[in-house]
C-alpha cells in the first residue's frame, strides 16, 4: 500500500501546488510511482503548473461520481512514466466531496502508487478538511512571515482534530517546508529565521526552498522548476524528494548570505 501525503498550507499564495507538483516529479525521478492529486475543487492550477492542462477530460469529481473509472481520469506525465495526475474539477465546488467517497479513491490510488499526493485547497474549510480527513502524512508549506505562521498554526490544529488516524489513536506525521527563503532578508533581520519559526510550529523541519525567479517563469511554461538542473530551488526540491523516499541528505543553509559573509571576512584580514 503507498502512502497519502496531504500537502497544506492554511494560508494561500505561498506555493503550495508548486511544491506539489515539484515534489511530485522528484519521487517519480527517484524511480518511486507517484500520483498528484488537485483537491483544489473549482480552481483547477495543478494541471498548468504541471503542463497537462490541455489533456484533462475526466477529473476526480466524475471518477466518485462513477461517470467514468479512475485509469480513465488519470493522465501520464509528459516528462516522466512514473508521474501521473488527477485533476480537479472546474465545474463543481467542495461541497461536493463526499468523505466515504474521497476514502475509497485514496484507497483505490494507494494500491496503484507508491505516493499519493494531495495538493490541498487554501483556507480551512470543508474542502481543506476532507483533504486531510485519509492521509498518512502531511507537509505544511509556509513562507517566513507571520501570517502565513499562524494560518499553518491553525491548519496544524485542524489536521489533528480531523484526521481519521488521530482518532483511532494513531499520530499524522507532519513535517514543515519554508518556501521563499531570501537569505539577504533573513540576515538583515526583515524575515523569520528558520529556527523562529520551527519554534513556534513544533515541527519537524523537512526542507527549505529558496526564492527563486525561476520558479515563476517555469510555472508559466508548465515545467516544474525541478526541471532546471542550475534552479535553486529546483535543487531544494530534488533534495526534498530523495528525503521522501528515504535518502538522509544535510539540510543545506540557504538563509546565509554568502556576499554579506564574504565581505565581513575581507573586513576582519584587511
Amino acid at each position: 500500500m503507498g502512502t497519502v501525503i496531504a500537502i497544506i498550507s492554511g494560508k494561500g499564495g505561498v506555493g503550495k501546488t508548486t511544491t506539489t507538483a515539484n515534489l511530485g516529479l522528484g519521487i517519480a525521478q527517484c524511480g518511486k510511482k507517484c500520483v498528484i492529486v488537485d483537491f483544489d475543487i473549482g480552481q483547477r492550477n495543478l494541471d498548468m503548473v504541471i503542463g497537462l492542462e490541455n489533456r484533462v477530460v475526466y477529473d476526480m469529481v466524475q471518477v466518485m461520481e462513477c461517470e467514468c473509472s479512475t485509469k480513465q481520469a488519470i493522465i501520464k506525465s509528459k516528462v516522466s512514466d512514473n508521474l501521473h495526475f488527477l485533476a480537479a474539477s472546474q465545474t463543481k465546488d467542495k461541497s461536493v466531496l463526499d468523505s466515504k467517497k474521497v476514502e475509497k479513491l485514496l484507497e483505490e490510488l494507494k494500491k496503484e502508487y507508491e505516493f499519493v499526493l494531495l495538493d490541498a485547497p487554501a483556507g480551512i474549510e470543508s474542502g481543506f478538511e476532507h483533504t486531510i480527513e485519509f492521509t498518512d502524512r502531511a507537509i505544511i508549506v509556509v513562507n517566513p512571515e507571520v501570517s502565513s505562521i499562524r494560518d499553518a498554526d491553525r491548519a496544524i490544529g485542524i489536521l489533528d482534530a480531523k484526521s481519521h488516524k488521530v482518532k483511532r489513536g494513531e499520530e499524522v506525521s507532519k513535517s514543515l517546508i519554508i518556501n521563499r527563503i531570501s537569505a539577504e532578508m533573513v540576515q538583515k533581520g526583515e524575515m523569520l529565521r528558520s529556527e523562529d519559526i520551527l519554534d513556534i510550529l513544533n515541527i519537524s523541519l523537512l526542507g527549505k526552498v529558496p526564492e527563486d525567479k525561476g520558479v515563476i517563469d517555469a510555472s508559466n511554461q508548465g515545467k516544474p522548476v525541478i526541471l532546471d538542473k542550475k534552479s535553486q530551488a529546483g535543487q531544494a526540491y530534488g533534495r526534498i524528494a530523495k528525503r521522501l523516499c528515504g535518502e538522509k541528505l544535510p539540510l543545506a543553509d540557504i538563509e546565509t548570505h554568502q556576499q554579506g559573509v564574504l565581505k565581513k571576512l575581507a573586513g576582519i584580514f584587511r
